[in-house]
C-alpha cells in the first residue's frame, strides 16, 4: 500500500527553515522546564498515596474534592476510572502527615456515601527521588546504546544525525508536557522511551535507503541523496505513523494514566515523523560537509 507513488520533494531545501523551528521549540522547551512552568510530577516521583475508591451511589469529583479539602487533600488529583462510581484519588506528601490513606478516608466518610477502598499504593520522598534519577538515566543510557549502535551499523556522522533527533523529541515533548502541566509518571517515561524506539525506527528505515542509494549513486552531492531517499520512504513513513497515532488517539479517550501515555504518544508520533524526515538528514549532511572542509 502506498499513499504516493512518487514524488520529489525538496526536504533538504527546507531543512535550515526546519531546523530553525526546532531550535526555537527546543529554547521554549527548556526555558519552561528550568525556568517557567517547570515539570508536574506525580507521586511517583515526588512521593505521596494512590487510592482506588468506590463507591455505593453515584458521586463527583467535585463533591470528592469537597471531602478530601476537609483534610486539607484539596490538592488531590482524582479520576475517574472505567468502573462504576470508581475513582482514583492521588494525594501529594503532605509534612506532618504520615497516614495520607486514613485522612483520606476521614474526609470520604463525610460524604455520607459508603465506599470501599479497593487498592491503596504509598511512595515515600526518598523513593520518589531515587525513580526520578532513574527514570532520567533510563532516557539517557537509551540514546547512548542508540547512538553506538547506529555508528556499528552505519557510521558516525549516522549517528550524530540520529541521536540529535531523538534528542529533539524527548526535550520537545518534555516542553509540551511542562507548558499543559501534565502529569510526569512512570508511565510518562514508559512513553518517552517508545518514543524514542518510535523515532529510531523511521531515522533507521531512511538511513538504510541512505546507505543502498550512496552505492547507486555515488557521484551525487550527499544532499541530492538524501531527498531521493527521503521521498522514496515518504509512503511507508506516513503509513506507519498515521496507522500508529489513529491506536494512541483513541487510547487518549480512555481514563486514568493510559491517557497520559497516549497523549505523550500522540506528540512522540508527531514530532518523530517530523525530526526523522527534516532533521536526522540534514545533520548528516551537516556534518560530512564540517568533515570534508576539515580535511581539505
Amino acid at each position: 500500500m502506498r499513499f504516493f507513488k512518487k514524488t520529489n520533494i525538496p526536504f533538504v531545501k527546507f531543512s535550515k527553515a526546519a531546523v530553525t523551528g526546532s531550535m526555537i521549540l527546543i529554547a521554549i522547551s527548556i526555558i519552561s522546564v528550568f525556568l517557567v512552568r517547570g515539570l508536574n510530577y506525580g507521586i511517583d516521583f515526588t512521593g505521596g498515596s494512590l487510592s482506588q475508591v468506590k463507591f455505593d451511589n453515584p458521586t463527583t469529583t467535585g463533591q470528592i474534592r469537597k471531602g478530601l479539602s476537609s483534610v486539607n487533600l484539596q490538592n488531590s488529583v482524582i479520576q475517574k476510572t472505567s468502573g462504576v462510581n470508581e475513582f482514583l484519588i492521588r494525594s501529594p506528601q503532605i509534612e506532618g502527615v504520615e497516614d495520607i490513606p486514613g485522612e483520606i478516608r476521614k474526609g470520604l466518610e463525610k460524604l455520607e456515601n459508603p465506599f470501599e477502598v479497593r487498592r491503596t499504593e504509598l511512595v515515600g520522598p526518598k523513593i520518589g527521588e531515587e525513580l526520578r534519577g532513574s527514570a532520567i538515566w533510563a532516557i539517557i543510557w537509551a540514546i547512548v546504546v542508540i547512538g553506538i549502535y547506529i555508528t556499528v551499523r552505519f557510521k558516525f556522522q549516522f549517528a550524530i544525525g540520529a541521536v540529535v533527533a531523538l534528542i529533539h523529541d524527548v526535550l520537545i515533548t518534555l516542553g509540551i508536557f511542562s507548558l499543559l502541566q501534565l502529569e510526569i509518571s512512570l508511565s510518562t517515561i514508559a512513553a518517552f522511551l517508545t518514543i524514542v524506539g518510535y523515532s529510531l525506527n523511521d531515522t533507521i528505515v531512511l538511513y538504510d535507503r541512505v546507505r543502498e542509494n550512496m552505492k547507486k549513486r555515488h557521484l551525487e552531492k550527499i544532499g541530492n541523496i538524501i531527498n531521493i531517499s527521503i521521498n522514496e520512504v515518504l509512503s511507508r513513513t506516513i503509513i506507519t505513523s498515521l496507522t500508529t497515532f489513529i491506536v494512541v488517539l483513541v487510547l487518549a479517550f480512555a481514563p486514568g494514566e493510559v491517557r497520559i501515555f497516549a497523549i505523550a504518544m500522540i506528540i512522540g508520533v508527531i514530532v518523530g515523523t517530523y525530526s526523522s524526515i527534516n532533521i536526522a538528514g540534514p545533520v548528516v549532511i551537516y556534518w560530512q560537509q564540517r568533515t570534508r572542509a576539515k580535511n581539505k
